[in-house]
């Protein structure tokens, strides 16, 4: 899951930026409004995280501009504990849910995988797909209801995949939504981590469409 952080607070930032990306999630961080405003519009992002105390831009002017302009992407704002009005008009402007600082990393974390729950329509934050069932929630796999042992960006794979079912994701998107731009990605580095997830759970099971991209082979 790709992440859109707009926090000013080099402390927050890195504590949220560290721990997120720990819990699975590819994260770019923005510490300028102006910045961060025009990311969402050249990357997938799956959701944002959005402080409204922006130095040279109000949150509020960014989540208006989004709004106005078609972005739905689920945003998570954040204020301060006595912000009050500046909640409720984030809320009116278009923002999906949001927390007061201070707040846990646990709790970020949860929000963000509720407001995905939502925006793909899903019940459950667990998936499944034939025989194999993926847990984002404890970043845990069962292959048969034995556990599968993945690497980070295969469990991040598979997990967009199946988020996606019945779906072709192009090669280009699956990249942009497993990594961030500073990392350092190799050109065959979704066809690998392809490779590795059918060598674990048989060739089928993730289907190829040429000159497209992937998706989820017959259940």
């Amino acid at each position: 899951m790709r992440i859109l952080l707009i926090e000013d607070d080099k402390l927050i930032g890195d504590g949220l930026k560290a721990g997120l990306v720990k819990m699975g999630f590819t994260l770019d961080w923005f510490t300028r409004g102006n910045e961060g405003k025009a990311a969402l519009y050249a990357a997938p992002y799956d959701a944002v995280i959005l402080d409204l105390t922006l130095p040279g831009i109000d949150g509020l002017e960014i989540l208006r501009e989004w709004r106005a302009k078609g972005k739905n992407e689920p945003v998570l704002v954040l204020t301060a504990r006595d912000g009050l009005a500046q909640r409720v008009e984030g809320l009116r402007l278009g923002a999906d849910d949001y927390l007061c600082k201070p707040f846990a990393l646990i709790e970020v974390a949860a929000r963000l995988e509720a407001l995905m729950r939502r925006a793909h329509g899903q019940a459950s934050n667990a998936l499944r797909h034939g025989n194999v069932s993926l847990s984002p929630d404890n970043l845990t796999a069962t292959l048969n209801d034995e556990p599968l042992l993945l690497k980070p960006k295969e469990f991040a794979l598979l997990e967009l995949l199946m988020r996606n079912a019945g779906r072709v994701l192009p090669r280009k998107l699956i990249e942009e939504k497993l990594y961030n731009w500073d990392d350092d990605v190799s050109s065959n580095a979704v066809e690998v981590h392809v490779h590795h997830l059918r060598r674990k759970l048989g060739s089928s099971f993730i289907r190829t469409v040429h000159g497209i991209g992937y998706t989820l082979g017959e259940q």
